[in-house]
C-alpha cells in the first residue's frame, strides 16, 4: 500500500492518512452530533417561533371572563407573532368571539340637571319660585314638591299677585314683620329665607314630607298641622287641590 507523506518539522515523515480529516458538519463518533452555532441559532429561533403559535389569546370579557374565552383564528398567532399583520382592520379579523359570549348590561346612574338660581330668575314664575325654596332648603324639585309649595303660595297670597311684598309664603323670618306681613328686596332672598325658616327646626314635618319624596297632599297635611298659619288652613278646609296657574312676576321683583 502506498501512502502519501508530509514533512514533519524535526524530519520524520507522516501518513497523509494518519489523522481523518473531519468535514464541519459531520457527526462525531461516540457522541452528541457537531452542530455549528449559526445552526443551533437558527433551530431555537424556529423552536421560539413555533411556541408562540401554539399560544391562545384569551382576554377577560365583562364580568365572566373566567367562563368566557376569545380565541384567535387559526393560522393568525403565528402571524401576528412574525409581525405580519399591519393595519387595524387585519387584527380585528384575526379575532373570533366565543358564539356562547353575551353582552353584559351596565348600569348607569342617571343623572338631572337643575336649574340654578339665575336661570329660575331668568323665567320668573311662581313655579320658579318654588323651586328656588327646594334648591335653597336642599330637597329634590319633584312635581309632588312643587305642587305643594304652589298651593301654598296660593292660600297665602292668591296667584294673580304671588309676588306681593316680594313675600309668597307671607313668612316673618328675616322680612321685618313677625306676622309675616313684611317684606324682603327680591324674590331671591324671600326664597332663602323661606328655606332657612323651614329648616329652623319648627317644622320636622314639613321637611320630612320635602325630604321623603312624599306626595303633595301628605306634606301639606304636615303644613296644616304645623305653626306656620294660626288658622292651620281649617285642618285643610281651606286648601285647594285643584292645578295652580304658572304666573310670571315682573322682573323688578328678583332684584
Amino acid at each position: 500500500m502506498t501512502f502519501s507523506s508530509s514533512r514533519l518539522s524535526d524530519g520524520r515523515s507522516r501518513s497523509a492518512s494518519s489523522t481523518p480529516q473531519v468535514a464541519p458538519d459531520a457527526p462525531r463518533v461516540g457522541g452528541a452530533p457537531h452542530v455549528s452555532l449559526r445552526r443551533r441559532a437558527m433551530v431555537e429561533v424556529l423552536m421560539g417561533a413555533a411556541l408562540v403559535a401554539s399560544l391562545t389569546v384569551t382576554p377577560a370579557v365583562g364580568a365572566h371572563a373566567a367562563a368566557k374565552h376569545v380565541t384567535v383564528a387559526p393560522g393568525t398567532p403565528a402571524a401576528i407573532a412574525q409581525g405580519d399583520i399591519r393595519s387595524t382592520d387585519e387584527l380585528k379579523a384575526a379575532l373570533t368571539v366565543d358564539g356562547d359570549v353575551q353582552a353584559n348590561d351596565v348600569s348607569r346612574d342617571v343623572v338631572m340637571a337643575t336649574a340654578g338660581i339665575d336661570t329660575l330668575k331668568q323665567s320668573g314664575t311662581n313655579a320658579d319660585w318654588a323651586k328656588m325654596v327646594l334648591l335653597f332648603g336642599g330637597w329634590q324639585q319633584t312635581d309632588a314638591n312643587v305642587t305643594v309649595m304652589l298651593r301654598w303660595m296660593r292660600q297665602e297670597n292668591g296667584t294673580d299677585n304671588w309676588w306681593n311684598r316680594n313675600n309668597p309664603l307671607n313668612n316673618g323670618l328675616g322680612s321685618g314683620g313677625g306676622s309675616g306681613l313684611g317684606s324682603y328686596v327680591s324674590l331671591v332672598e324671600a326664597a332663602r329665607y323661606c328655606a332657612e325658616n323651614i329648616q329652623s327646626g319648627r317644622y320636622p314635618g314639613i321637611v320630612a314630607g320635602m325630604e321623603s319624596g312624599a306626595s303633595a297632599d301628605v306634606t301639606a297635611a304636615a303644613i296644616w298641622a304645623s305653626p306656620w298659619a294660626s288658622s292651620h288652613y281649617a285642618n285643610g278646609a281651606h286648601w285647594s287641590t285643584r292645578p295652580v296657574d304658572v304666573v310670571k312676576a315682573p322682573v323688578a321683583a328678583w332684584g
